[in-house]
């Protein structure tokens, strides 16, 4: 099993070029930050639209811009794999998006995992100007855009939503054919479908259900494709640092469990990372 860190930068937590040797220095395998452009004051849109959830937390309306932040820890790491759980796709423009992704995978010397997600804010995409029931498709057809991107020399693309006249676009990733796409969310039909046809992986949320059926589906799905279903990433975000939780995971096939660091004072992450450290040194 493989251990990540996955944190909310902002403005007044620890910042990335900090936490990321931290995250090195401590061994893990790698680094995964969250993004929001913005929050908007209505709140409209209760916590990950669930039924009387608490109040957002104010680390959502701080977050870094993710591929900055991402940028600094390359520049002072040389190991660690940085990912984005998740870039919220639905709501971005899909050819600086694929430009921010090759820059940085290029920069990192193909150190890249592109964790994507539909997004649950319905406000904030109304910002960008996407409508919440659209986002799937709007994900789908910027996912095959930034393929073409990332591959062809004259990329190209028409979908029923999106055209992109033929075009040059450089850098190119450094890992070929792109870096690993993985998607977030609960694993439904259309999700399993987008899964299937557009992704390397899946990175489930800890309140997300999750047993060995849901695993054993996507297997399935996976073979029925004509794709290995042992080439599939499996993470895990918001794992707890806890021996039966961990094993859970082993059992269903997962190998990257991703422990979520509070968005606290500087020292007290410190403190945190250190725990969850102690607990990853401790496994055999």
């Amino acid at each position: 099993m493989k251990f990540g860190i996955s944190f909310f930068a902002t403005d007044t937590t620890l910042q990335p070029v900090a936490l990321a040797r931290a995250v090195e220095e401590r061994g893990f395998e790698s680094l995964w930050l969250s993004e929001h452009s913005h929050i908007p004051t209505s709140r409209e849109t209760p916590w990950g639209r669930v039924p009387d959830a608490p109040p957002l937390p104010d680390r959502y309306s701080r977050t870094h811009d993710s591929f900055v932040a991402l940028a600094a820890a390359a520049a002072v790491t040389e190991r660690i794999l940085l990912g984005t759980a998740i870039t919220l796709l639905a709501q971005r423009d899909p050819i600086w998006t694929a430009k921010e992704v090759a820059s940085l995978d290029v920069v990192s010397n193909g150190r890249v995992v592109f964790g994507v997600g539909y997004g649950w804010n319905t406000e904030e995409m109304a910002s960008h100007g996407v409508e919440y029931g659209r986002r799937r498709a709007l994900l789908r057809e910027k996912l095959l855009m930034m393929k073409s991107l990332w591959t062809d020399e004259v990329a190209s693309f028409e979908g029923d939503l999106l055209t992109l006249a033929p075009s040059w676009a450089w850098p190119k990733p450094v890992q070929k054919p792109h870096p690993p796409i993985i998607l977030g969310g609960g694993a439904g039909p259309r999700t399993m479908a987008d899964i299937v046809e557009l992704c390397d992986g899946w990175i489930p949320l800890g309140r997300h259900e999750l047993d060995e059926g849901v695993v054993a589906m996507i297997k399935r799905a996976l073979a029925d494709a004509g794709r290995d279903p042992d080439a599939f990433d499996l993470t895990y975000f918001g794992a707890p640092p806890e021996e039966a939780a961990v094993e859970r995971l082993e059992r269903l096939g997962f190998t990257r469990a991703l422990f979520t660091l509070p968005s606290d004072p500087p020292a007290e992450t410190i403190d945190r990372l250190d725990e969850i450290a102690r607990f990853a040194e401790s496994r055999p």
